[in-house]
């Protein structure tokens, strides 16, 4: 487990009240490499309380069930299968986060905006998500050199026994190089639906960019595709909420997206997307400050992870008992991410209101001017000293004060009335009692009493 993934399973254990677990009515699955035996753990949880210890940060407390695997070892003994149970897990169980790798599917990145950090593009009032098609192009290309004169050739074998496709590329006159590459229209028409899916759900526009004008068959696919979808499952249930899909050339859409100040999802294919992925994450501020969800076509399954890789840089130092500064809000927002889309498939509101208030707890910790070194140096300047952030656990115990401040509600006292209605004699609103209607509450009938000015009472 890396040092930050080990700091968000610190917040949600032993740091916050036991009075605050939320069960789950599901489990979520986690699959996180453990340092230094680089085991992958796999948890089913039954609570909130049950998270990875770690080698990095040994005072984290946890509850079982807990069952470790060999990481690597395992892998290669089983013939990879055990990834394959852990896919099949997070198919069952439709959500999962994990530790930052490469996986096919769509990934959508989205920063998590903090006021005080500055932004590179101070136009981005709002955030943008940008999907990435993480399937073929040059991700699963073949390229070779070619080292001398001859005819390039691209073959197609059909398996119905028809007469193989054969195109002439390139007559070389000297050495060079080429590549092929490919994708397939079933991984093309999920990056849709869960383009569309995650835009209707934030209520967003979506932006689909390509470059069809020079890729006409290639690229065209993706468009025809694209909008095929569009016209037979979303357009008019995005049309009802004043939100639209377009599709539009990549160079337009970069020009467009630096002086646009956000609030939309951006679908990109493979390479587009790891390219501007970074690029949004520095104008928001900070890869450190970006999550990253893997959503599956039928928008109900989702797999959450940090969007930066792994801080082994800081994990050595943390080994030769040196201070770490290490930014854990990406880790932290990937179980919240996790978290939330639990709660929505389950509609379990508690769960829901818990996973946003942890999001903006870490916000506003940061926004207090509680921060780690990543973050000082954005709002300090390169030379930022020590007085202008907190390690890494210093900076977990800020995240964790601030959520149990969250979570803390004021308590009703009861205790002088017979039931758990709460009783002031001098509370007043401005209408009478509306004892007709209470009457037929005691009868179990429906009603439909305006509390407002009740409400306006209290507050008052």
């Amino acid at each position: 487990m890396s040092t930050a993934t080990a700091a968000a399973a610190a917040i949600l254990s032993s740091r916050t009240s036991s009075k605050s677990l939320l069960p789950l009515r599901n489990p979520i699955f986690s699959f996180t490499p453990v340092h230094p035996n680089n085991r992958l753990s796999l948890f089913a949880k039954s609570s909130l309380r049950c998270f990875a210890s770690s080698a990095a940060m040994e005072k984290v407390k946890v509850q079982n069930p807990i069952v470790e695997m060999d990481g690597i070892l395992n892998r290669d003994a089983t013939d990879d299968r055990v990834t394959e149970e852990a896919a099949l897990a997070a198919l069952k169980y439709n959500v999962a986060v994990k530790c930052a790798t490469i996986t096919p599917g769509t990934v959508f990145r989205e920063p998590i905006i903090c006021k005080n950090i500055p932004r590179l593009v101070p136009g981005w009032k709002k955030p943008i998500c940008i999907g990435r098609h993480a399937f073929g192009d040059q991700y699963r290309a073949t390229d070779t050199v070619i080292k001398g004169p001859g005819k390039l050739k691209l073959v197609f074998v059909p398996e119905s026994g028809d007469m193989p496709v054969e195109l002439d590329i390139y007559d070389f006159k000297g050495p060079g190089i080429a590549l092929a590459m490919y994708n397939v229209d079933e991984s093309i028409r999920s990056f849709a639906e869960s383009s569309m899916s995650m835009a209707f759900a934030k209520k967003w526009p979506l932006y689909l960019t390509t470059k069809n004008t020079i890729l006409k068959k290639y690229d065209g696919r993706f468009k025809d595709i694209f909008q095929e979808i569009y016209e037979e499952k979303w357009k008019q249930k995005f049309e009802e909420h004043s939100i639209w899909y377009e599709h539009r050339l990549i160079d337009d859409m970069v020009a467009y997206a630096m002086k646009s100040e956000g609030g939309y999802v951006w679908a990109c294919k493979n390479y587009d997307g790891d390219v501007q992925s970074d690029l949004l994450a520095q104008g928001f501020g900070s890869l450190g400050l970006m999550t990253s969800v893997l959503l599956a076509a039928d928008g109900k399954t989702l797999e959450a992870e940090a969007a930066h890789g792994t801080v082994t840089r800081h994990y050595r130092q943390h080994e030769k008992g040196q201070e770490t500064s290490t930014n854990s809000i990406a880790s932290i927002f990937a179980w919240t991410r996790g978290l939330e889309h639990r709660a929505k498939l389950d509609k379990d509101e508690r769960l829901l209101a818990f996973a946003h208030k942890l999001e903006a707890a870490c916000i506003g910790t940061v926004e207090s001017g509680r921060m780690t070194k990543d973050l000082a140096i954005l709002v300090h300047g390169p030379k930022a000293s020590r007085e202008f952030y907190l390690n890494t656990e210093e900076f977990i115990d800020a995240v964790a004060q601030e959520l149990i401040s969250k979570l803390q509600t004021p308590a009703v006292d009861t205790s002088k009335t017979s039931n758990p209605y709460l009783s002031c004699d001098k509370l007043n609103a401005a209408h009478d009692t509306v004892t007709r209607h209470y009457r037929r509450h005691q009868k179990g009938k429906e009603t439909g009493t305006n509390s407002i000015a009740f409400i306006s009472a209290l507050t008052t």
